[in-house]
């Protein structure tokens, strides 16, 4: 994070403030739809199908093909598609998937990725909502994933805020089209007005449409926000419907790291989505120790890819036990 998206930073410490102005703010902001919706959800008793899968983004200092390979290495049969990966030495970083590429491109690199053994889940839409463009790379983005065989397109807003007006009305002309082409659009925050899933949230319930729902990620809440994520995911579990795996620590360096090496309990976290009864992505995006440099080497990565896998597989084991 800049340092000019630091300054919002409260630096209170996080269960300090949880025991105070977050942990009253989340029970007031509690409506009714939220808790009719989030009890017909735990109704179902029937558990979550999480679908593990790593980001090639911690590899993006590496070719693309590297990537796949590692993370199949490290256990994994699902991926996320980052932005861009450095296919030659010194050489500039490639777009994973052009934005204005055709379809059938997208369709070659999903073959690939299953011909490697691997399902690509997430891929990344690389443009804001409110952008001048926002409305045209969507679209391509959506008939991209559609061709590849990708579920879900990830777009965030802007850390300084965000048009709530305009993404409802664009949110609203895209949901058609990401229907029509069997794919659905995840929302993550990323500071500013949709720092916190409760925001996305309000905003996937005024647009009302099945094809837009919250994509959550608890290293962003903390990170951005110095806000626990765990009251906050409990007010939006019921519109998740995958989730940006990073965790984050204060101490000893304000920092985001990988699931298990910072301040967020994951048990915690994934519980009230634990029973959910449909599929749920947990898309590794950083999957690096605190405070240590990274790994030179590929094969560095590839040790700490299957590190985060075991410690988020013991965790979903132990809710789902």
């Amino acid at each position: 994070m800049h340092k000019d998206q630091r300054v919002a930073k409260t630096w209170v410490r996080r269960r300090t403030f949880l025991g105070g102005a977050v942990a009253s703010i989340a029970c007031s902001t509690l409506g009714a739809s939220i808790r009719i919706a989030a009890a017909k959800a735990a109704k179902t008793n029937k558990a979550t199908e999480f679908q593990l899968a790593c980001m090639t983004l911690p590899y993006a200092a590496f070719p693309l093909r590297r990537a796949l390979r590692g993370i199949r290495s490290a256990g994994y049969r699902y991926v996320a598609w980052g932005t861009s990966h450095q296919e030659t030495p010194g050489g500039a970083r490639i777009p994973v998937m052009p934005v204005d590429a055709a379809p059938a491109k997208a369709r070659a690199l999903g073959n690939q990725c299953r011909a490697m053994g691997l399902q690509p889940l997430m891929m990344f839409s690389t443009v804001y909502p409110e952008s001048e463009h926002g409305l045209a790379i969507l679209t391509s983005r959506i008939r991209q994933a559609a061709a590849a065989g990708i579920p879900q397109v990830l777009t965030f807003g802007h850390t300084q805020g965000g048009n709530r007006k305009l993404w409802t009305e664009r949110f609203k002309k895209l949901a058609t089209i990401a229907r029509d082409h069997g794919v659905m659009i995840v929302v993550k925050q990323h500071g500013g007005s949709t720092g916190t899933g409760k925001a996305c949230a309000d905003i996937i319930r005024e647009v009302d449409d099945p094809a837009i729902r919250v994509n959550y990620d608890a290293g962003n809440v903390m990170d951005y926000l110095d806000v626990d994520p765990i009251p906050d995911i409990r007010a939006s579990a019921p519109w998740v419907h995958s989730f940006c795996m990073k965790d984050h620590r204060n101490w000893p360096k304000d920092q985001d790291c990988a699931p298990g090496y910072g301040e967020i309990d994951h048990y915690r976290l994934l519980a009230p989505v634990a029973f959910l009864g449909r599929n749920m992505p947990l898309c590794c995006e950083n999957i690096a120790a605190p405070v240590l440099p990274r790994p030179s080497q590929p094969e560095g990565i590839d040790r700490m890819a299957r590190r985060v896998r075991e410690f988020l597989e013991t965790v979903i084991a132990g809710l789902q036990a």
